[in-house]
């Protein structure tokens, strides 16, 4: 049996540039990992079959689950032959812009790879990860990250300085496709990616906080009215920075203080169910 860890990200930045020909958006955009983690187990089964068990009634147990299709892509490539057993302990909130879903495919790649001993490089297993969705490849190795692209398109960054992060997850499913759908290009507020990056260069806390910009975020609050009030509640309990995270509906907080982490997380009980604190991965 192999174990991988499959942690969720945040994005301190999303842009996008323009619609491309075939159908995708350009984006560009800075992410990091959180220690919020699924756990997968997996092993191998003599006969020629793929399952996935999961006791969370949200995530599905067929071809719809990420993991499931990284591991039919994995084995065709590698010309397995076996099967394989995938054990999903989910932790991270399903739909919730945190890339739970990615980060379990992206760990199916890194496990299936040790397994069978396939030997693959990060470079590999990333273009593996292309044909599975666009935060995949990034989730491969996970920490600071620019992705350009449809998001395969990689560069590491210094790591976001250590700090606590506050999730926040209203009761509600976002449709990533039905939010790029309603994208204005010619109506948003852009992220300064450059002077984010150069933020994450200095170390420089408060710097990458005055940067944060989801120009996803004004599109998901406008059709989902419970975003708004949680967002708020945190800039009110006074967070260093606020953002939604990828096309929501996760709102985090990131603060350096433990105090103002557990103060931002009680006032947001009433407000949600979901809610965690936890630290940035370096």
């Amino acid at each position: 049996m192999v174990y991988e860890k499959a942690p969720a990200k945040i994005n301190l930045t999303l842009d996008i540039l323009h619609k491309r020909e075939d159908g995708f958006h350009e984006v560009e955009m800075i992410m990091t990992s959180i220690d919020l983690s699924d756990r997968l187990f997996f092993e191998v089964l003599t006969k020629d079959v793929i399952i996935v068990d999961s006791e969370n009634r949200y995530v599905p147990n067929d071809h719809r689950n990420l993991a499931y299709q990284a591991a039919k892509v994995f084995k065709k490539q590698c010309g397995i032959r076996s099967g394989v057993k995938i054990d999903i302990d989910k932790n991270i909130p399903v739909a919730a812009g945190l890339a739970g879903g990615s980060s379990d495919a992206a760990a199916t790649i890194r496990g299936l790879n040790r397994l069978f001993s396939t030997g693959l490089s990060n470079e590999q297993m990333e273009k593996m990860a292309e044909q599975i969705g666009s935060d995949v490849p990034y989730c491969i190795q996970g920490g600071t990250q620019l992705a350009k692209g449809r998001g395969e398109v990689l560069t590491p960054l210094p790591p976001l300085p250590a700090c606590y992060v506050v999730l926040a997850k209203p009761k509600i499913g976002v449709s990533t496709k039905e939010v790029y759908g309603k994208v204005d290009l010619y109506n948003m507020i852009h992220p300064n990616n450059e002077l984010a990056i150069k933020a994450l260069e200095n170390q420089d806390f408060q710097a990458v906080c005055d940067q944060m910009v989801n120009v996803l975020e004004p599109i998901t609050m406008n059709m989902h009215k419970e975003i708004g009030p949680i967002k708020e509640q945190m800039d009110n309990a006074d967070a260093d920075g606020v953002l939604m995270s990828g096309s929501g509906p996760t709102v985090y907080a990131i603060v350096k203080q433990q105090s103002k982490a557990e103060r931002i997380y009680n006032s947001l009980k009433g407000f949600c169910e979901e809610v965690y604190v936890v630290h940035s991965l370096r």
